[in-house]
């Protein structure tokens, strides 16, 4: 599924159109999005989503990872990022195009895969497991029961030094089903993780849990 947030005056007010004119398909809603628009959120030029992308990438504990998933890339600005610091890496979404322009703007990395998915219903149980899941701007788009699914999906997925780490905007929005907050209090419970980092912003929720409850200063036997 693709990322959408109203991260900017400008990206609300196109979303506040396109959702007038689109029906409740959530299909037809990302189609509607992308027609207009290879960046709909303003992923590669928005010092928003920019600063949120070093945020996300300097909060993961560990320098690099095995094995990592990213349901909800959209056009794969943050993929671009995570690939730096992942052997393999699986990208998914929901939107053929969201697919394809992640494709090309990932084209050189012959180690990251991506592939249309519906999250968690076509979860790649036959990729994992994975020590990184990356859940962003995806969650608020799953009712209850979809997103205790997937939940169930991570736990069952990360492996015994795995990393999740889920990040949302915040503010209310027409589009989504729950709030940033419920999503992120569900994976707290449900998961089963230590939770090593908390970042509490009015537009914005980073946490980030492990199987491995030790600090990074533990980690790197500072402490």
């Amino acid at each position: 599924m693709d990322a959408l947030t109203p991260r900017s005056e400008d990206s609300a007010a196109d979303m506040t159109s396109t959702s007038a004119s689109s029906s409740s398909s959530p299909a037809t809603y990302f189609d509607d999005l992308y027609r207009h628009s290879d960046d709909p959120w303003h992923l590669r030029k928005g010092w928003y989503e920019s600063r949120k992308r070093s945020l996300t990438l300097a909060l993961l504990p560990r320098p690099r990872y095995r094995n990592a998933f990213e349901p909800g890339c959209a056009n794969g600005e943050l993929t671009f990022e995570l690939a730096k610091r992942c052997d393999t890496l699986l990208a998914a979404d929901l939107h053929e195009r969201a697919v394809q322009l992640a494709g090309e703007r990932l084209a050189a990395a012959s180690h990251v895969r991506i592939e249309r998915r519906t999250v968690p219903r076509d979860w790649p149980t036959e990729a994992g497991p994975f020590d990184l899941i990356v859940i962003s701007e995806f969650a608020y788009y799953l009712n209850a029961a979809e997103l205790d699914a997937l939940a169930g999906c991570i736990a069952a997925s990360l492996t015994a030094d795995g990393t999740l780490l889920a990040c949302h905007w915040r503010r209310p929005f027409t589009e989504a089903l729950e709030s940033a907050d419920t999503a992120h209090a569900l994976f707290d419970a449900r998961c089963g993780l230590a939770r090593l980092a908390h970042h509490d912003e009015a537009d914005l929720l980073i946490d980030v849990w492990s199987r491995d409850a030790r600090s990074v200063a533990q980690r790197e036997g500072l402490l």
